[in-house]
């Protein structure tokens, strides 16, 4: 796959470039879209989880906590100090991402959020450390707000909820959802590889809903080659 990686936007172009691209292969050791730090539920610090994004030769991430960007901001910062002591060297693109809660079909889903402009109003209400309530809540809302701010909303590991993803897929479809999180791994197998079933049938309603395709280790431990 090759993506020109010097041209820049404020617009998810490039993203979306990405995306398009996605496969079974791009995860855990070419793209991660889906990490914690220690600004919500994970072990990693943002310094430590962007040296192994370096060393494993990560071509693009996103840092992904729940209902906050406090670990992307600190990744972003440790990467400009980086790219400034290490002239030359190859640096992965790291796009803005957060998780956030939301309702859809009365069911509790994750939704990723990516390449947005981190201060725009209109995410405001998901990134206070917490769950919202009330209409900011409900998916359509979420994902209103995702676009506004100029990013790409994502439906998180779709076969993990109390409803199947045969029924919540098309439904966020309806609310404008841009892509499903196609390969993941649902039984956290060591090394880290995309569930089968589950992933061919995520793909499936992609392709006959038009959505992208994204992966993700879900890295809540020590490495970003591993889920837990």
């Amino acid at each position: 796959m090759v993506v020109n990686f010097t041209r820049t936007s404020v617009n998810c172009e490039l993203l979306e470039e990405v995306f398009q691209n996605i496969d079974a292969q791009s995860c855990p050791r070419l793209f991660n879209f889906h990490m914690h730090t220690v600004h919500s539920d994970g072990k990693l610090q943002p310094n430590v989880l962007m040296e192994q994004a370096i060393a494993i030769g990560l071509k693009g991430l996103a840092i992904t906590d729940h209902h906050t960007i406090g670990g992307y901001e600190a990744a972003q910062s440790w990467l400009e100090d980086w790219k400034w002591n290490n002239p030359g060297a190859f640096t992965p693109y790291l796009w803005s991402g957060v998780e956030v809660n939301a309702n859809l079909l009365n069911v509790d889903v994750h939704i990723l959020a990516y390449g947005f402009q981190p201060e725009h109003l209109s995410m405001r209400p998901y990134l206070q450390k917490r769950v919202t309530t009330g209409k900011e809540y409900d998916a359509g809302n979420v994902i209103a707000a995702i676009h506004a701010a100029g990013g790409l909303a994502v439906l998180a590991h779709p076969a993990r909820y109390k409803r199947s993803h045969l029924e919540l897929i098309p439904a966020a479809v309806e609310y404008g959802i841009d892509g499903v999180e196609a390969f993941y791994a649902y039984n956290n197998p060591n090394p880290w590889k995309p569930s089968a079933t589950e992933s061919q049938q995520v793909q499936q309603l992609a392709e006959q809903y038009h959505l992208f395709n994204t992966c993700g280790t879900d890295t809540h431990g020590l490495s970003l080659l591993q889920r837990l």
